[in-house]
């Protein structure tokens, strides 16, 4: 059976990808060539990858001083300055908007719903922004209006590193979500003024106090981007039985990560990892939050993929292996997309 439908993801690190890329014009090469690694606008227009939530991100400093050592000020610093850390995520910001500037109408910066849908009709490709590990605004919380003016609308306020927000999540296979304090009062004071924005609470990356904290002070859908079943892999990031209740009393929504580390029962990065275990999730997740639950939340472009799945081309692979597994079309259309659109719609409303 052939897939014609929609897919909107939701996570991707795209823009980190192509801050780091030492191509001579990576923007161009996105919307017009072939860029290295998962994604680029030909080959998610081929597949029906009509979008989703881009990632800013702060890599690893480790990650850049050893790979990417141009991008720093001082390279014989141990870790980024406050200001560096502003400007890398303000440089994947601009990145994101000469996507939509220069590409002749053919990708969208999207705030609504309603735009999103305007996209797909046309064909074009939208863009929702996101932020991952919101160490900049930790920096310099006004930072928030800035972004929220040029269309951040979803915000992931820990990732690895402490911050003055709270404990990041960074733990061995295997280990309980539960480790580290939850939020700080900083913490929860941020959330609440991304609450008022209504911008979308990304809790893939905190670990279980901060998963607590936030789901008693929001009153919106509780949304993990990418994220997989703890009781499937054990890796501290990945969610319990317990969250996943607290996440569908909330009318929330759990994208399905495709990276091999968080998917194998043995947390191995391991790529020979066959595409039934990402199906294995997703039935999980199915069974435990209902059919409007659960979306694709790839982590292309940030992750390290099975073999199968090299990039986005191979999507139909996946689909395929879903509707082999007894997954309705109906269900299909709602995890590939519709259920992104019905959480978007309701945190943005």
């Amino acid at each position: 059976m052939i897939f014609d439908g929609h897919i909107f993801d939701g996570h991707n690190d795209l823009l980190t990808r192509l801050w780091l890329s030492n191509a001579d014009d990576p923007v161009h090469d996105f919307i017009y060539g072939t860029l290295p690694g998962h994604l680029d606008l030909q080959r998610c227009r081929q597949v029906g990858w009509m979008g989703g939530l881009f990632s800013i991100f702060l890599p690893p400093f480790a990650y850049v001083k050893n790979n990417h050592s141009d991008k720093l000020t001082n390279t014989s610093s141990s870790d980024f300055t406050p200001q560096e850390i502003i400007d890398i995520c303000r440089a994947q910001l601009q990145l994101a908007g000469q996507l939509q500037e220069r590409s002749n109408g053919q990708i969208k910066i999207c705030t609504t719903l309603a735009q999103i849908q305007t996209c797909i009709q046309n064909q074009q490709f939208a863009i929702v922004l996101h932020l991952e590990g919101a160490e900049a605004f930790a920096i310099d919380p006004e930072l928030l209006d800035e972004f929220y003016e040029a269309g951040l609308r979803s915000i992931g306020l820990l990732w690895n590193r402490k911050t003055k927000f709270g404990d990041g999540l960074n733990a061995p296979f295997p280990h309980s979500p539960d480790m580290g304090t939850g939020l700080t009062n900083d913490g929860k004071d941020f959330i609440k003024k991304c609450t008022e924005k209504r911008m979308l609470i990304d809790v893939s990356h905190m670990n279980e106090r901060a998963f607590w904290d936030t789901a008693e002070m929001i009153d919106q859908p509780i949304v993990a981007t990418h994220s997989n079943a703890h009781a499937l892999c054990a890796q501290a990031r990945n969610l319990t039985d317990r969250q996943l209740r607290a996440i569908k009393d909330s009318n929330g929504l759990v994208g399905v990560n495709f990276d091999v580390a968080f998917l194998r029962s043995d947390g191995k990065r391991d790529t020979h990892t066959a595409l039934d275990v990402i199906v294995d999730h997703l039935a999980y997740l199915v069974e435990h939050l209902g059919d409007n639950h659960v979306g694709f939340g790839s982590d292309f472009d940030g992750c390290l993929l099975p073999d199968d799945l090299a990039g986005v081309s191979d999507i139909d692979k996946l689909i395929e292996r879903m509707q082999q597994r007894h997954f309705s079309d109906a269900l299909i259309e709602k995890i590939t997309a519709k259920n992104w659109f019905r959480v978007l719609d309701t945190i943005w409303q």
